[in-house]
């Protein structure tokens, strides 16, 4: 590693340290992620023909120009996804279209309300996915849970079913479509021998959480309830609620059948949407009423949650163009001499520190697909690794895209998490990669 690749990995870890000690520094995790992703790229800039082979020296800054709009083209599809997203949430929740959710899940038992968010969670995730999921439910949980220590629980459950609900479905996370688009997993595959070990991941923290939560729930008291009623006709309220969620149901239907980028299938519903509720808000002459409108809505957006986005995602990929993660990967390969368990299992903990997506793609990079064995199409590798990346991703709160949305809408520190909740998930995650070594052995 080269002097200038280090001063890089210690730019980003110095930087990962202040977002995990926001609390105690007072400083916005949003700022310190731009500040990293500016930090790590003016270094790179230092000397970039390191890095970039074949380019004449009065040409780098125009390759490497094409290199930061080539990443930003991609970690935009990921903001504009969850822009989207968000705003179609905010849509339905102001509206009044979770309402029959809130009202199939509402129980007076804080153990009751904990499982079936879980499974509830856990389903919708590997449908839609999980940062969708994670924001919907969230918006549920706030409609029944009023004390804040106990939607803490909720919420960090909620964190780790979505996880692992994705992790078994080729549509509920990025990394199990790229590996199943790159033809390194199928459908039949992954839900048949992950699905267990995902429930695996999820079931355990639950039953472990479910030892924080004692008593009755307190009836929420809504702000603007009977507003919202009277706003919409229960009708309307439905209608909005099946375009919104059903239509983000359809987003993977119709990447699949377009080819288009997911964030394109976010900005139709939201257009479908936008288009019905300024259909329906044709009659609303309330001030109340008008407020409701998307507009309106679209202030209550969390920017500072976009650009902690924007600032992680391009900092990681600064470390993805000067080797470290792939370097990181052959690594690991070598000291485990070869077992896939051991690489997988310590990726699916990197994955909370970093983003598993540069994690993954560094991985399928590094390891063609054979004929047979543990990298054939279906083998432990493969399937591990999108077993690893999802459901590790819990065990930090920064580490999974609905970990960082939940951590924003829910105001959830690093510090809180780890010392609650990690212990929790890794236990679970061991779990599954357990349950997960039975099947193949005993199984399949």
């Amino acid at each position: 590693m080269t002097s200038l690749t280090l001063a890089i990995v210690i730019a980003f870890i110095l930087g990962y340290l202040c977002i995990a000690f926001e609390s105690g520094l007072k400083i916005n995790k949003a700022a310190i992620a731009i500040l990293m992703c500016v930090a790590t790229w003016t270094l790179f800039m230092l000397d970039p023909g390191s890095y970039i082979s074949g380019v004449a020296d009065a040409q780098l800054p125009q390759r490497v120009s094409e290199i930061l709009k080539h990443h930003l083209g991609e970690t935009g599809e990921t903001l504009f996804f969850l822009m989207g997203a968000m705003t179609i949430v905010e849509i339905v929740d102001k509206n009044g279209g979770f309402n029959f959710v809130r009202d199939m899940m509402a129980t007076t038992s804080k153990r009751k309300l904990l499982w079936r968010l879980a499974f509830m969670t856990f389903i919708l995730s590997a449908i839609l996915d999980n940062l969708t999921t994670s924001i919907v439910m969230i918006m549920v949980l706030r409609k029944l849970v009023s004390d804040r220590n106990d939607r803490l629980i909720y919420a960090s459950l909620i964190i780790i079913s979505a996880n692992s609900g994705g992790a078994f479905s080729p549509i509920g996370d990025v990394t199990t479509i790229m590996l199943w688009i790159k033809g390194m997993i199928t459908t039949q595959g992954v839900i048949k021998e992950i699905f267990i070990p995902s429930l695996v991941s999820m079931v355990i923290p639950a039953l472990i959480l479910q030892y924080y939560l004692k008593g009755e729930l307190a009836v929420v008291k809504e702000k603007g309830k009977q507003e919202t009623t009277d706003v919409f006709s229960k009708r309307q309220r439905n209608l909005i609620f099946i375009f919104g969620v059903g239509g983000l149901m359809f987003v993977p239907v119709f990447r699949y059948l377009t080819d288009l980028p997911p964030f394109m299938g976010i900005l139709l519903v939201l257009g479908v949407l936008w288009t019905v509720t300024e259909i329906f808000h044709r009659k609303v002459k309330t001030k109340d009423g008008l407020s409701k409108r998307v507009t309106n809505l679209l202030r209550n957006i969390d920017m500072a949650t976009i650009l902690f986005f924007l600032g992680i995602l391009m900092a990681v990929s600064c470390l993805e163009e000067v080797g470290v993660l792939t370097a990181l990967g052959e690594g690991l390969d070598h000291v485990s001499g070869g077992n896939h368990y051991l690489v997988t299992g310590v990726i699916g903990v990197l994955s909370s520190i970093v983003d598993n997506v540069p994690l993954v793609a560094g991985c399928m990079g590094m390891y063609p697909i054979a004929e047979v064995g543990d990298l054939a199409v279906d083998g432990i590798f493969w399937q591990l690794l999108a077993y690893c990346a999802g459901v590790g991703g819990s065990m930090l709160i920064i580490g999974s895209a609905a970990g960082v949305v939940v951590m924003g809408l829910e105001k959830i520190t690093f510090g809180w998490y780890m010392r609650r909740i990690t212990w929790i998930v890794f236990v679970g995650y061991l779990a599954g990669m357990f349950s997960y070594w039975l099947i193949r052995t005993f199984l399949f």
